[in-house]
């Protein structure tokens, strides 16, 4: 899940740009961009890592201008090499243009091929860079870039939060499911888009409204001009409720939502359908520490922290290799042994998606004398994959869809396992009709690549 940023008729938009990016970076560690536009044009700076390792004061001293947009990511398509970090910064018909992209195109391939077939040369092996192409083709026939852009999100499918800088102007757009977050605030006199609001907080900013799914937001100097997509308002909305249950971070308010708030309430309702007889409650930190207040709260099992989280080392999830995710798992969490030994505990974690954290951690709790572990999960269970931009792209590696629910206490060493139900689930949210459930009900808003017939879901 990437996470973007933008910011119009600021002296210092560049800058505001890194700290915008760095309130992000739980969003993607892999790379970080910003594009800045000056009278000279567009300058870009891109490198792999992490925010505050990407750039130093000489790489923004030589971002000038007053507006700029920003990126950070993990792949879910595309390899991870600078190559595909973003922004991705082309020049198209005379006109300069960066583009920064969220989510996950499901008919990029085809899309691709046929851009091949008309001359199209790609530099990347990202969907972000069909958007480009598809601008540029657009801008033959078009009578404007904003046109042009019309065009473009009408070709795709899938999912799409986009952020671009063209001719000092803003735009930011969402797609018409509104599968991803993104807000607009405003600081001062300037305008300033981001992923999450918790960007906004850092750099002082307002909260004005999300952008709605569907929309075009373009931006130029104080003036705002909203625009509908083809299939804004006719087709339905549907949020990715990940983002609530695990990526998004807990001071942030998406889709409106406080994201505290709906996973302390997936704790309480959690502790509606799955009591235990633990004598403590503790969360995997830190994506379990939410739900496991609302647990903790529902059943009057004593909250404690029985492992302890080095800040330094990044989330597990989002690492590109199995290799560096099981490393993760082994630096990230030292126990408090004397809370763990000869205990009856209750683990709560946000979700199980390959087993690989849970089995661990697990593990590490029996080693140093946990009696009995049982384990409540906040969200159901991941039994398909996601095509919109979420890191599980095959059923394969999915524990739950390899395996049956009864089988996974023994495969996860713990004594029992439940889930939050779908109907629970959604009673932590305001408006249910609106998100996406594809990954624990196989249900796809759009049309979804063929799957590659590995069986393990139980669909051709």
């Amino acid at each position: 899940m990437c996470g973007l940023f933008g910011i119009s008729n600021h002296p210092e938009a560049s800058r505001m740009a890194y700290f915008g990016l760095y309130a992000q970076q739980h969003r993607g560690q892999e790379s970080a961009g910003i594009a800045a536009h000056d009278e000279t044009g567009i300058h870009a700076h891109t490198g792999m890592g992490l925010v505050p390792d990407v750039f130093d004061e000489a790489a923004l001293n030589r971002l000038t201008g007053s507006a700029a947009i920003g990126h950070v990511r993990y792949s879910t398509t595309g390899s991870s090499a600078l190559r595909n970090a973003q922004p991705l910064v082309v020049h198209i018909r005379g006109l300069n243009l960066a583009l920064a992209h969220n989510g996950n195109l499901t008919n990029a391939a085809a899309l691709r091929r046929e851009l091949e077939e008309q001359g199209s040369i790609f530099q990347t092996n990202s969907d972000s860079e069909t958007f480009v192409h598809l601008i540029a083709h657009g801008m033959k026939s078009a009578a404007s870039l904003e046109e042009a852009i019309r065009a473009a999100c009408a070709r795709v499918q899938g999912a799409y939060s986009l952020v671009i800088l063209a001719e000092g102007r803003l735009i930011a757009i969402r797609d018409p499911h509104g599968f991803h977050p993104l807000a607009l605030g405003r600081a001062e006199k300037s305008w300033v888009v981001a992923s999450e609001t918790c960007a906004l907080d850092l750099l002082e900013a307002e909260y004005i409204r999300d952008i709605d799914p569907g929309e075009m937001l373009i931006i130029s100097g104080d003036n705002l001009n909203s625009q509908k997509l083809d299939g804004a308002g006719s087709v339905p909305i549907r949020q990715c409720i990940f983002e609530l249950v695990y990526f998004a971070r807990p001071d942030s308010r998406i889709f409106g939502e406080e994201v505290y708030t709906c996973r302390k309430n997936m704790g309480l309702e959690l502790a509606k359908e799955a009591p235990s007889e633990a004598q403590l409650t503790m969360p995997f930190p830190d994506s379990g520490i939410y739900a496991a207040i609302g647990y903790s709260q529902g059943t009057g099992i004593p909250y404690e922290h029985a492992l302890i989280r080095n800040h330094y080392v990044g989330r597990t999830f989002i690492q590109p290799s199995q290799g560096m995710r099981s490393f993760g798992v082994r630096v990230k969490l030292n126990p408090v042994r004397s809370v763990i030994s000869g205990r009856h505990i209750c683990v709560i974690d946000d979700s199980v998606v390959r087993g690989t954290t849970m089995r661990t951690r697990v593990g590490k709790l029996r080693e140093h004398g946990a009696k009995i572990v049982d384990a409540r999960i906040s969200c159901p269970p991941v039994r398909f994959p996601c095509f919109y931009g979420v890191n599980f792209s095959t059923a394969e590696e999915l524990t739950a869809a390899r395996h049956p629910l009864s089988e996974l206490p023994r495969l996860l060493n713990l004594d029992s396992l439940c889930y939050l139900s779908i109907e629970g689930l959604l009673r932590t949210v305001k408006e249910p009709d609106h998100y996406c459930l594809a990954c624990f009900n196989g249900s796809y808003p759009t049309p979804v690549p063929s799957c590659s017939g590995c069986k393990a879901c139980g669909q051709a």
